[in-house]
């Protein structure tokens, strides 16, 4: 999800925030985000059985920390006016910039979504972390070619708890609204002079998903612990 606000300067170069962009000489465009791979959490759907939380695998990878988008500008546009629904190719995407990471997997068990009624209730999210956020130790138990699931889990302890967020609402008490009825599904004031007047407020609102942090263990005697609140 790209909120990048860009920002043309006269030398046509392009500058956006937190995004290199370049306008070439074959009239295509290229743009440079950063990715900020590395986190210790997760959002997963309300409703989720926070019981059923399992870890399921800890692993090093590489994930990319730029991604580079090309766009064809005569191409992109010839492709709007044939196929209006657009294409995964306009513009292409390439990952860059491999770093090192440690992949850490849980599964979960939520109600299936409406959009892919085929799929089952068994769901899974991954947190990153940077090798050095982990201890000597745990790089070794992780490197090891035999390898205790149960007690690499004993070296991440979750906790899962729903954020509330701050947001706009109408301040009915002080808003005025203009009478009027519906005449064919469309809204009619009584008074064509009459204009609405409306004040908002910021409410607290719990948030649609549930947070899941994971915190590496300073112990691995410590055990594994999924704690809500």
């Amino acid at each position: 999800m790209l909120r990048n606000l860009l920002t043309a300067v006269a030398s046509g170069t392009i500058l956006c925030s937190s995004m290199l962009c370049a306008d070439r000489n074959d009239g295509s465009n290229t743009q440079v985000q950063d990715r900020h791979p590395f986190t210790d959490k997760a959002y997963i759907p309300w409703g989720a059985d926070l019981k059923t939380i399992r870890f399921e695998n800890a692993k090093l990878v590489r994930v990319p920390a730029k991604m580079r988008y090309t766009s064809d500008g005569g191409y992109c546009s010839e492709l709007a006016f044939r196929d209006p629904g657009g294409s995964m190719y306009c513009p292409s995407v390439k990952a860059e910039s491999p770093v090192a990471a440690y992949e850490v997997s849980y599964s979960f068990n939520a109600p299936p979504m409406a959009s892919d009624e085929s799929a089952g209730g068994r769901f899974t999210f991954q947190v990153y972390f940077h090798p050095e956020e982990l201890t000597p130790q745990v790089r070794e138990t992780l490197s090891a070619r035999k390898r205790n699931r149960a007690k690499i889990a004993e070296y991440f302890a979750v906790n899962a708890y729903r954020e509330t967020l701050r947001v706009a609402a109408v301040d009915n008490g002080h808003s005025r609204f203009c009478e009027g009825n519906y005449v064919d599904g469309n809204w009619i004031q009584s008074d064509p002079r009459c204009s609405d007047v409306i004040a908002h407020r910021t409410i607290t609102v719990p948030s649609d998903f549930i947070t899941v942090r994971v915190d590496p263990n300073s112990s691995h005697h410590a055990p594994a612990t999924i704690a809500t609140r």
